[in-house]
């Protein structure tokens, strides 16, 4: 099945994708729950045959499509939608926006699920010429709550399929351009907290008290000039404080200050050395103004790592929908972080990300993910929905070695 084909089934599934993307926009949800989600999911495929597996950790689920033909091999294909949303208001004005005050649906995984509601409608109507198992992943809990991880600990994805894909919008980059890149696509995310525990008193008297605000101010230069001299400047390692806090009052010395930021790497190695030198960084120079500090260090998500061949096999689908144009190799990894990372622990693929730019527009100027005015050219979700079919149905066929060959 080429995946031209594929294309023009998901064009004329078009209405029902946006629908189901417009749906789940206006009644977002947050973290590992997220139930009325999950249930428009299911709404929408119920008249599919579709076995259901569901866990306690979450209320995601993996709907299980087994193909018909029985030869080519019994292969298993992974494809997964996000499905939670971000704790912030929208500005964005649409008719469609949310209806529920502090979140909203800025990072695409409204689109992300109804692409792949959309892939599955595409490849069960195509249930007769699949030699093997596509399972689907509706996964909450993407942002920060470890939900793919929950996941595979309760058990629902078994067996581990032997190739896995996931799809990310990207709403300032060009129209209906698949991107991707082998090895590390995005970085593992870590958080760090460091409070720096002084003496407080009045403020009008600094020379009675142990002044920790400007031991923590010290501690957020220390950290910058950390990146700069003790790693290797090719090397994309980023520590970034994001919080600070301290005091109750504009004349009183609070006994402790805290700082707490992100750690962004792109290697086992990297991460740890970055762990630890935080960690160094914090006691040492708040040893040097006469106080002391307490670090805590929480791991996040891993490295998203994409196998080689996934890529290829991403790319050919990619160029089959679009032609040429209709793929970029990414020149460097991004270091934003994904939890699909724990699904390509476990199995080979790849996650590629899709341009949703207003078609027309100077997509460099839109608004990127995460913003309160985030918008999606609508036009380009069956372009994801055929991209995820396409990629399960040339895994099938002929499993990686679909990358090398059209015929």
């Amino acid at each position: 099945m080429k995946p031209v084909s594929l294309l023009e089934r998901a064009n004329a599934l078009k209405p029902d994708i946006v629908a189901l993307r417009r749906a789940i926009h206006a009644e977002p949800e947050l973290g590992l729950e997220c139930p009325m989600t999950m249930a428009k999911a299911r709404a929408a495929l119920a008249d599919l045959p579709f076995e259901w597996r569901t866990g306690p950790s979450t209320t995601g689920a993996v709907a299980i499509l087994r193909g018909e033909r029985s030869d080519g091999g019994n292969r298993t294909v992974l494809l997964r939608g996000d499905m939670d949303a971000l704790p912030m208001d929208e500005k964005t004005g649409l008719d469609f926006a949310s209806t529920i005050s502090g979140r909203m649906h800025a990072c695409g995984h409204d689109t992300h699920t109804a692409m792949l509601v959309g892939a599955a409608r595409l490849l069960a109507e195509r249930r007769e010429e699949l030699a093997g198992t596509v399972q689907l992943m509706f996964q909450p809990g993407e942002e920060g709550h470890h939900g793919a991880r929950f996941m595979l600990d309760d058990g629902l994805i078994d067996p581990l399929p032997g190739a896995a894909f996931a799809l990310h919008i990207m709403p300032n980059a060009q129209f209906g351009v698949l991107a991707g890149r082998a090895g590390a696509l995005m970085a593992a995310a870590d958080q760090f907290s460091i409070t720096v525990h002084g003496r407080g008193g009045h403020a009008s008297m600094p020379h009675d008290c142990a002044d920790p605000v400007p031991v923590a101010a010290a501690i957020v230069g220390a950290l910058q000039t950390m990146v700069t001299r003790r790693f290797d400047a090719a090397s994309a390692v980023v520590v970034t404080v994001t919080q600070m806090r301290g005091g109750t009052a504009h004349n009183v010395i609070p006994d402790d200050a805290q700082i707490a930021g992100t750690i962004r790497t792109l290697s086992p190695e990297h991460r740890a050395k970055a762990h630890e030198l935080v960690e160094q960084v914090a006691q040492d120079t708040a040893r040097a103004h006469g106080v002391e500090a307490d670090c805590e260090i929480t791991p996040g998500f891993p490295v998203t790592l994409c196998d080689e061949r996934a890529v290829g096999l991403g790319a050919k689908v990619a160029r089959g929908i679009g032609g040429d144009e209709g793929w970029r190799d990414l020149p460097a990894p991004i270091m934003g972080a994904e939890d699909f990372s724990y699904v390509l622990e476990k199995a080979p693929g790849a996650m590629f990300f899709l341009g949703v730019a207003p078609q027309g527009e100077d997509w460099s100027q839109c608004c990127a993910i995460h913003s309160p005015r985030m918008e999606v050219d609508e036009a380009a979700l069956p372009i994801g929905a055929a991209m995820l079919a396409g990629c399960a149905v040339r895994f099938l066929e002929r499993g990686f070695d679909a990358a090398e060959s059209d015929s």
